[in-house]
């Protein structure tokens, strides 16, 4: 405490000198029109900083609600258009909504991880879209999640048509950019344009026809060849995939089981 009383006389007049200086900018302060003004200015800036990154929490996390939400109304849209369907071309169709959980683009082999499983009725085969057009096609299935092999996967062949003219192709990606695919087997004699849509051909049952896959970049018919080389541009990006919709076929398993009783 001595030390303390003796501390305090020691440095006595410089604490009354900084008490004083204190006092006379606080009295300036609030006195003076032009430094309030300032300092309320700062502390509202301070204030409005703060509320601005909370804002920016919140309007985070609404948004994802808010997606999440468009991606159930999605698919509830897709299973209306697929009832109305099923009435003229008699198959029966589901999209259940899920979400990418993992997913990889500069691989050869790329997969895709979604938060749905067989608790949920996911099966090995069934097809994945999104809004915007083909994803991919289940490859395995655990209890509550299952992994997706991408049409950016070396592995995957989509059979595709021509929106104009319901000519039929064979859509492969070469491992190299995720935004584009190549489409084969389209014959020379067919005509190629630049633009062209390219869809589901619906000749498999793991996709309805007309799902949109993409656009011709360009096509390549070299002199003598039989065949042309396409570049296609995806539709899907992968590589902002949030929301996925599982297709689902009521008809699989039984088409999957006369298909392998041919072999």
């Amino acid at each position: 405490m001595q030390t303390l009383l003796k501390i305090l006389l020691r440095y006595s007049n410089f604490l009354v000198f900084i008490a004083l200086e204190v006092a006379a900018f606080l009295l300036l302060s609030w006195n003076n029109v032009y430094p309030r003004s300032s300092m309320l200015s700062t502390a509202n800036e301070v204030v409005a900083w703060q509320y601005a990154q909370v804002n920016e929490i919140r309007s985070y996390f609404h948004l994802r609600q808010i997606n999440e939400q468009l991606a159930n109304e999605n698919a509830a849209l897709h299973n209306q258009l697929a009832a109305l369907d099923s009435m003229q071309t008699g198959e029966s169709f589901h999209y259940l909504p899920a979400k990418a959980v993992q997913m990889t683009t500069n691989r050869l082999h790329n997969y895709l991880t979604i938060n749905r499983g067989s608790k949920d009725g996911i099966q090995r085969g069934q097809g994945v879209r999104n809004e915007d057009g083909v994803v991919g096609i289940v490859r395995t299935v655990g209890t509550h999640y299952s992994v997706v092999l991408p049409i950016i996967n070396t592995h995957t062949n989509l059979s595709c048509r021509f929106a104009k003219n319901d000519y039929i192709g064979t859509l492969q990606w070469n491992g190299k950019d995720s935004r584009f695919a190549q489409l084969a087997d389209v014959a020379a004699h067919m005509v190629v344009n630049e633009g062209d849509t390219i869809v589901t051909s619906g000749l498999s049952p793991v996709f309805p026809e007309g799902i949109p896959v993409g656009i011709v970049e360009n096509s390549i018919l070299k002199e003598g060849d039989s065949y042309y080389t396409i570049r296609v541009r995806l539709n899907t990006n992968f590589k902002r995939l949030k929301y996925v919709e599982i297709v689902q076929n009521a008809a699989l398993n039984e088409l999957e089981e006369l298909q392998n009783g041919l072999d």
